[in-house]
């Protein structure tokens, strides 16, 4: 048992040595669990079980949704569903204090009902949204800040990847994931919302509000979100209801977006490129998913190896400490993990050790998976990995990354008061998937 855990210390430290010197994230993973695996067996044993390795982990039915989702949210961007919304958005928050970084937020949340990636939602609503809150003279710490982090509600309001990732991983019921994440979006976008209208009170972050419109204009505009409204109930309505599986949902969806994008006015003169563009960005997403997978399972593998997830597992259940107490404590291992792995690479690694942790414990396992993605979402928007923040800075090039960093703690705040709240109410979570009319 010692040679495990010196086997286990001696590739965990390969890692960050290799990401130190600039190896890819999944490279690192799959090097250090080659390495781990022969300090265990032995080459021979490694080069056995790799042959067909790439396969097994990757060839998951349930993964054909992920191009999917990403063509749909790419079709849905090449339509224009992301300007259109933040108008409407404009329309109904606009006159209060902070009202555009609200109105951001809405777009954010809008925009990821189309979408199932966070970078792709940042992106879109932060090359609408960043302009306009720049002449109104906001503060860029703000303005840069909620667009980033209202991006991070892709990867939470369905169609999420990550959360089809979360259920591959660990067999859960897909369908249930992406509908548990319905109330918790909404309630970071309502806690976003109201963060920044504390802040914009308190610091005088926001700059001028626009005039407030009447109420049958506001009600009027809602017809521009017809589209985003359609895909939510072709896909999560689908789900919902047991009409379609998250696969064919999936399909459903990207076909209902093509259909939008081939009979959009603006996109009609660019719309050969705009096609090669949403392929090009379900291809490059999806490759980089799946060799994280890759990477991170044979890491995984020889965690497994060396009988570490069962060793945690035993001693958690084991030791005289609330279980409540464990959950905490193994979503706070997350925080730090944040700032150097990307969301996919921390659910492979983490979840071999955590989830049988979760399950003895007699956890109910989409309820830890919606906090798992919430504490992904943090490192979205800290540093140094930040994902989110450096797309915003390619956006927003008169605005330094450190001060985009800066606007983002503001929001990491707001999001451990949410996942605070999901923590110690599950039924927040629990509800929908329990009520599903299509178990």
């Amino acid at each position: 048992m010692d040679d495990f855990v010196v086997a286990t210390t001696v590739a965990t430290c390969l890692i960050f040595v290799l990401m130190a010197i600039g190896t890819p994230v999944f490279a690192a993973l799959g090097l250090a669990g080659v390495a781990g695996i022969v300090m265990i067996e032995d080459l021979g044993f490694v080069l056995n079980r790799l042959k067909a390795f790439s396969y097994h982990q990757s060839a998951s039915y349930l993964l054909t949704v992920v191009p999917l989702f990403i063509l749909m949210g790419a079709f849905a961007h090449h339509a224009g569903v992301g300007q259109k919304l933040f108008g409407v958005a404009r329309k109904w928050v606009g006159h209060r204090p902070g009202g555009l970084a609200m109105a951001s937020i809405l777009t954010c949340a809008g925009f990821a009902a189309t979408s199932g990636s966070s970078v792709a939602t940042a992106a879109t609503v932060g090359s609408v949204a960043i302009p306009e809150m720049r002449k109104a003279g906001y503060d860029p710490r703000l303005s840069a800040g909620a667009v980033a982090a209202g991006g991070v509600l892709g990867v939470l309001i369905p169609p999420s990847v990550l959360l089809i990732f979360y259920a591959a991983l660990t067999e859960v019921s897909a369908g249930k994931m992406l509908v548990a994440g319905v109330i918790p979006g909404i309630l970071s976008t309502v806690v976003f919302m109201a963060g920044i209208w504390v802040l914009s009170r308190a610091t005088g972050a926001a700059g001028a509000t626009v005039p407030a419109e009447s109420w049958g204009r506001r009600i009027t505009s809602l017809a521009d979100a017809w589209q985003v409204l359609l895909l939510f109930i072709v896909v999560l309505g689908g789900i919902y209801l047991g009409f379609v599986t998250p696969t064919e949902a999936g399909a459903v969806g990207a076909f209902a977006a093509f259909v939008m994008l081939l009979a959009s006015r603006q996109a009609r003169p660019f719309l050969k490129t705009r096609l090669l563009e949403s392929c090009r960005s379900a291809i490059t997403t999806t490759v980089m998913i799946l060799f994280t997978m890759i990477g991170a399972g044979i890491f995984s593998y020889f965690l497994s190896l060396a009988q570490i997830p069962q060793l945690i597992a035993t001693a958690v259940v084991d030791a005289d400490v609330p279980p409540l107490a464990v959950i905490f404590l193994l979503l706070a291992v997350y925080f730090p993990l944040g700032m150097f792995l990307d969301a996919f690479s921390m659910l492979v690694i983490t979840l071999p050790i955590m989830f049988p942790t979760v399950v003895s414990l007699g956890y109910d396992p989409i309820w830890f998976g919606i906090l798992a993605v919430k504490m992904c979402e943090i490192g979205l928007i800290t540093p140094p990995m930040g994902l989110n923040v450096y797309v915003i800075a390619g956006i927003d090039r008169s605005t330094s990354l450190t001060q985009i960093f800066r606007g983002a703690w503001w929001f990491v705040v707001m999001e451990i008061v949410t996942t605070l709240i999901l923590f110690f109410f599950p039924a927040i979570v629990t509800f929908l998937p329990e009520n599903m009319l299509g178990k």
